[in-house]
């Protein structure tokens, strides 16, 4: 019977063009939908953790409770050993030391007398090491827009806002100015090897960055951090084993009462993603589930007019003898299979789309220029297992309501005035 109601379907353009190609655009429209916020959710974790969280963080206890001054007298000590500490007991996490710290740039004239001067707020990264995936992972080979990255101690990298507001070239020299983390004044002379704009408002105003050797010699750190990120293998990120890490990790201290004494935090664990993530799962679902309903009641109107043009279709079959149960289930069947091909078409269709975007992406850096949001301007879907049968849910079940409902319109015919009508 399949067979037979497929071949029907073929040839009969007039009863399944419409249907397949309205179940087609609402598939694709979900698809991509989900791809899109997917890529979104994975934009903002992504930058989240390269710059500021990682997957895992560690630090002293005290500096965690300070953790927004950033107050590298709480920092980490002997943080060799502790690097080698959790390589050896989390091998498959990239554990990488960094430093974070404030302080003045003061921009000589071409007397070598201060022109100007101006805040910023430096990063200090292992930019040096030959395994070192730190340059890779911040992006900043393709955000550089002059000069080279550091190569050699004694040079640094300024954003490209502070280089345009104080007229700052590659191979320029500028005198830092802060404080150790004993509290006493620290300056130091770096040679700008490079500028760097990564199109995030927060990223681009005021920022320094410098590898972190350099960071310590001027800070008076020596074998020490403010702070230990670890990534997991392939940058993805799963908050599952994460929070295992974390509970091992945590269980281990808990008997140690010294502040500073590590702890470890998970990316949900801080600025709040935990929120931002189930805010950002919600809004995908609502935006989804207002779809697949919309979808739904158009693929129900749909259904109900392809009854109605088909009204003389079932009083012809009644009149052959056929019996009206046997021709109620076979418009469910196929609408099963209508159903079925729009949503292959439109699954295929939402699919490819969100593969392009997620190579080629789409830059919509200009309306990020103010927005202190660590979020890529460059946006890109994600192709997840999910899309895969998402859109079946709204492309089959609506294409069946709508059939089920207008059919119902057979079990009303009256056999005995077929005749009449069918005159």
């Amino acid at each position: 019977m399949i067979k037979f109601l497929w071949k029907g379907i073929i040839r009969d353009k007039g009863r399944s063009l419409l249907p397949v190609i309205v179940v087609s655009i609402g598939v694709l429209c979900v698809v991509f939908l989900d791809g899109l916020m997917g890529g979104v959710m994975n934009n903002m974790v992504k930058m989240t953790a390269n710059f500021q969280t990682g997957h895992l963080k560690v630090m002293t206890r005290a500096y965690n409770g300070n953790e927004a001054q950033k107050p590298n007298d709480l920092a980490l000590l002997e943080v060799d050993e502790l690097i080698k500490d959790l390589h050896q007991k989390y091998p498959n996490i990239d554990w990488n030391p960094r430093i974070s710290f404030g302080g003045l740039l003061d921009i000589p004239d071409s007397r070598g007398e201060t022109k100007a001067q101006g805040p910023v707020a430096g990063s200090a990264y292992d930019l040096l090491s030959d395994d070192s995936k730190e340059a890779e992972r911040l992006g900043l080979q393709k955000s550089l827009i002059a000069g080279q990255l550091i190569r050699r101690s004694g040079e640094i990298i300024i954003s490209s806002d502070f280089a345009d507001k104080f007229n700052v070239q590659p191979g320029d020299t500028l005198t830092f100015f802060g404080s150790t983390m004993y509290g006493s004044m620290s300056f130091m002379n770096y040679a700008v090897a490079g500028v760097i704009r990564f199109g995030v408002g927060m990223l681009d105003k005021g920022a320094i960055i410098l590898d972190l050797s350099d960071a310590r010699q001027l800070l008076d750190m020596d074998n020490a951090a403010g702070e230990i990120l670890g990534f997991l293998p392939d940058e993805h990120y799963d908050r599952e084993i994460t929070e295992s890490i974390k509970q091992d990790f945590n269980a281990a201290y808990a008997d140690n009462s010294d502040e500073f004494a590590p702890v470890m935090l998970q990316l949900a664990d801080q600025n709040g993603m935990r929120d931002s993530l189930s805010y950002m799962g919600s809004v995908s679902f609502i935006m989804v589930l207002l779809l697949v309903f919309a979808l739904s009641i158009v693929l129900w109107n749909t259904g109900v007019l392809g009854g109605i043009r088909r009204y003389n279709e079932f009083g012809v079959r009644l009149a052959i003898g056929e019996e009206k149960k046997h021709i109620y289930h076979t418009l469910l069947v196929e609408s099963l299979l209508i159903g079925g091909v729009g949503s292959v078409i439109g699954t295929a269709f939402g699919l490819g789309i969100s593969y392009l975007i997620s190579i080629y992406g789409i830059d919509y850096g200009a309306m990020m220029e103010n927005l202190s949001m660590m979020i890529d301007p460059v946006l890109r879907a994600e192709v997840t297992l999910r899309m895969f049968y998402i859109g079946f849910i709204p492309g089959v079940l609506s294409m069946l309501i709508g059939t089920a409902l207008s059919g119902q319109a057979i079990y009303k015919r009256n056999t005995a005035m077929l005749f009449k009508e069918l005159d």
